[in-house]
């Protein structure tokens, strides 16, 4: 009995310590590189100036291409008024997937693909944690993360497509007053920028 105690007190700080660790936001978007089956790279500073949905996704996970359907509803409402819905896979052999993918889900976005290290250093994930998918990143006009969601959170277990528009709703009114604040591992704060 002892024994599960100090099992369960150690996963429990275990879990604290990676909370601890994970991303920190608002904070810069560093550049980011799509690669697109066209050889040529997408590159996330050509949106500078729009509020960009940035989603990662694995080509066969129905919870992303459940994501990617709500974006292009997104996309096709929103993108006369700024929005910029970018996606990238990031399975093994995505290069191979991408194409089928879109001929079968017809995203009105552009769809690429990169290697997982790259997205989980951008996303500042824990490596030794597993990465639940699908991933979304929300940035604004000046090219700052103010939102980050994963997977498993209540963001996309609850009214996913409610979340999302309130999301880019909030972020195309640029109300600069208020910042979003988001963990991976915790619930979204608002709070007042001086």
């Amino acid at each position: 009995m002892l024994t599960r105690r100090v099992l369960s007190v150690a996963a429990g700080a275990w879990l604290l310590w990676g909370a601890a660790q994970a991303a920190e936001v608002p904070r810069h978007s560093p550049e980011f590189a799509i690669n697109m089956n066209s050889g040529r790279p997408l590159l996330l500073s050509q949106y500078r100036g729009k509020v960009v949905a940035l989603v990662f996704i694995l080509t066969y996970c129905p919870h992303c291409q459940k994501t990617v359907g709500i974006l292009t509803k997104m996309q096709n409402e929103f993108g006369p008024h700024g929005l910029q819905v970018l996606s990238c896979a990031i399975e093994d052999m995505a290069s191979m997937n991408v194409p089928d993918f879109i001929k079968r889900f017809q995203p009105t976005f552009p769809v690429g693909f990169s290697d997982r290290n790259s997205v989980i250093e951008y996303l500042q994930h824990p490596a030794m944690f597993k990465l639940l998918m699908p991933q979304i990143v929300f940035v604004d006009r000046q090219g700052t993360i103010r939102a980050q969601y994963s997977g498993e959170e209540p963001f996309f277990a609850g009214d996913q497509e409610k979340n999302i528009r309130d999301e880019i709703e909030n972020l195309l009114k640029e109300n600069a007053g208020v910042r979003r604040h988001t963990t991976t591992s915790g619930p979204r704060v608002a709070r007042k920028t001086p």
